[in-house]
């Protein structure tokens, strides 16, 4: 595609910094909606609104902070392109200092560097963007809750409890809590995906696959934009960081294949759990990891091989539209 215009904006928690390419023109704004109106109005005044139309504005993801700012943008019509700080940061080479308006900067010479490459984004649906919070939050009250039961436990192994009754009675109570808003959540996240007809088709056919329980799922669909972010499922094993890469150079260096530690390391735990629920419950599977483990093969990297085959049958269903069917022995 091709852009006429590149705009570099660095976003921070209440202000923002836009660049434009090649005029070398600046200028801060608050991040909020009145912002993004004067933000508007300057690009505008700048570029002219044809320019505009086809202008690629980049910025970091920063998560909530960048989240207004990219609903203001889509709902605009205008084209804009959220990246990974580090792709950034590694193209850019050898750099000295830091602002926010030396960031945006930045982040415009990358744009127009890039501009080969770069895809403008797109929002994921409204379903999506509920399940997200609603299972970040259920996560962190899950480690809260794992770390308050083992907490209890080193105190129960130390202190006598008929002596601590008041101490232990509180441990208590905190768990139940979180165990009860553990479920509402996790009721909440299932009453959004089966209001949703395409996300709800989706989750069905996902847990349709052994292995892949329900919270997998839903992180799947999150993950991918309900599997339209994603065109195959080699780069979202990628993503994971579960895709084997070569490491090798010359005749000095001759290492292993492995995976790269640049991944979602969340959704790399849960495909590791899936596995292992998978050769327990698959018997196409179980009998693939008894045949490399008894060969002398690795556990982990049959256990990863299996990471990649669930991770296919989940976008094959998907792709096809049609439940997962064990092959005949």
């Amino acid at each position: 595609m091709h852009y006429t215009a590149f705009i570099g904006i660095d976003v921070s928690k209440l202000t923002f910094d836009a660049f434009i390419h090649a005029k070398n023109l600046k200028q801060p704004f608050a991040n909020n909606a009145k912002g993004f109106a004067l933000l508007l109005r300057w690009l505008q005044t700048h570029l002219g609104a044809q320019e505009l139309k086809s202008a690629l504005i980049c910025f970091e993801h920063t998560g909530i902070y960048s989240l207004n700012l990219s609903l203001f943008l889509q709902s605009k019509n205008l084209l804009f392109a959220i990246v990974p700080a580090l792709d950034i940061k590694r193209s850019l080479g050898t750099t000295r200092g830091k602002s926010d308006e030396l960031d945006a900067r930045r982040i415009a010479a990358y744009a127009c560097l890039k501009k080969d490459q770069l895809k403008p984004s797109q929002l994921p649906g409204q379903s999506i963007q509920r399940l997200q919070p609603l299972l970040s939050l259920r996560d962190q009250l899950v480690t809260q809750r794992a770390t308050y039961r083992a907490t209890c436990q080193e105190r129960q192994s130390v202190f006598v409890k008929k002596d601590h009754k008041d101490l232990f009675a509180v441990y208590a109570q905190i768990i139940r809590d979180l165990s009860v808003q553990i479920k509402k959540l996790e009721a909440a996240i299932a009453e959004i995906i089966s209001q949703d007809p395409a996300v709800k088709n989706t989750f069905k056919l996902v847990t349709g696959i052994k292995g892949i329980g329900p919270l997998t799922a839903s992180y799947l669909i999150v993950y991918t934009h309900n599997f339209s972010r994603f065109d195959c499922w080699r780069k979202f094993a990628c993503y994971c960081g579960i895709a084997p890469f070569p490491h090798s150079s010359g005749t000095s260096i001759k290492g292993k294949t492995r995976v790269s530690h640049l991944a979602n390391k969340h959704i790399k735990s849960l495909l590791f759990l899936c596995a292992n629920n998978a050769v327990k419950t698959d018997s196409e599977l179980r009998a693939y990891y008894q045949k490399r483990t008894q060969e002398g093969k690795s556990k982990m990297s049959t256990l990863n091989i299996i990471k990649n085959k669930l991770i296919a049958r989940v976008f094959a269903v998907v792709k096809r539209q049609t439940p997962f069917v064990l092959s005949a022995a």
